[in-house]
């Protein structure tokens, strides 16, 4: 039984003389990712901004103005609403009630569900949730940190284990991983809660194995081959490791499919954060990153000779 092969064995795809086009790209995309988390910004869950958000499921799609109106004259505060997933799913998210009685909250809850099973016969509560404006910010604070941590630490880490062009290399790369996926978020409006700081990590970790096994194959190379020019090395160390990193991300979006498709609307927008991510980490590590070291100058490392004789000190060496 013949083996299945994606990328065939002679192939030789030359990465490197796209470089530039890829960085042109990379800085477009990088920029516009900016620009709309700056203009529109991040639709933040109630994990992040505090608040009480409340997902209703109706037997239609209702109008969302008329929706907010019936919602404002509750008094329970000014309404968010938002169509989460399916038209007919709305997420409905009300500022913290203004009492400090343990019982408040609840209350409200009750108050907006009773009101709406009234003028929306048939309507469905798929949740409910709280979270307070102190715990919010400890989020926000301790998500910001750990993304930070962790690209910091990763970048460090292929400094040590490298050279220090590889680790500026990841750290660019993994950057603009980071800033496509808050750009697709602050386009999309997605809600971004904990679950996708989650995606973000695992994306930021896919990236990493992924750029790891190009470097240490870049590496392996450049001890292998040191006279080798520095464009065609890394031409040789993208293709031999390309049948790798087309299988895995291959397989890993077509599970991801089947979590777009059946998972249900709590987990789509992980599932989006996890594919973009997965895309957008394999062309910056095979396009960007791989490329990036030779506009640093990275040169293979020709051998050293040690204590070497000052004339010919054998008779084929004469003849030479």
């Amino acid at each position: 039984m013949r083996l299945l092969k994606l990328v065939p064995d002679n192939t030789n795809i030359g990465f490197v003389r796209l470089r530039y086009w890829a960085f042109g790209l990379t800085l477009l995309l990088t920029i516009a990712a900016a620009g709309l988390v700056a203009v529109r910004g991040l639709n933040l869950g109630v994990d992040f901004v505090g608040g009480v958000m409340i997902e209703a499921s109706f037997k239609q799609p209702p109008v969302l103005d008329q929706l907010r109106e019936e919602v404002d004259r509750l008094e329970v505060g000014e309404a968010s609403l938002q169509q989460f997933g399916a038209a007919n799913v709305v997420s409905i998210r009300l500022p913290m009630p203004t009492s400090t009685d343990e019982g408040a909250t609840n209350r409200l809850v009750r108050t907006v569900q009773a009101d709406l099973s009234k003028r929306y016969p048939g309507v469905t509560f798929n949740r409910a949730e709280t979270v307070s404006g102190k715990v919010s910010g400890e989020l926000i604070r301790n998500g910001m940190l750990a993304v930070f941590l962790a690209v910091f630490g990763i970048a460090v880490f292929s400094w040590l284990r490298y050279e220090w062009e590889f680790g500026i290399s990841t750290f660019v790369a993994i950057g603009h991983d980071l800033l496509v996926t808050l750009g697709f978020f602050a386009l999309t409006q997605l809600e971004f809660d904990l679950n996708i700081v989650a995606a973000v990590l695992t994306i930021i970790g896919y990236s990493i194995n992924d750029k790891i096994v190009i470097d240490d194959r870049i590496r392996e190379n450049m001890r292998k081959y040191r006279q080798m020019d520095m464009r065609a090395l890394i031409d040789l160390s993208v293709n031999e490791t390309l049948p790798r990193t087309v299988m895995t991300s291959l397989t890993i979006i077509l599970a991801l499919g089947a979590m777009l498709i059946f998972g249900g609307p709590v987990l789509r927008g992980f599932t989006a954060a996890m594919m973009l991510g997965v895309v957008v980490g394999t062309y910056s590590s095979i396009y960007v990153s791989s490329s990036l070291l030779i506009t640093l100058g990275l040169k293979p490392q020709p051998f050293a000779v040690k204590n070497a004789p000052k004339g010919p000190t054998s008779s084929a060496e004469r003849v030479r």
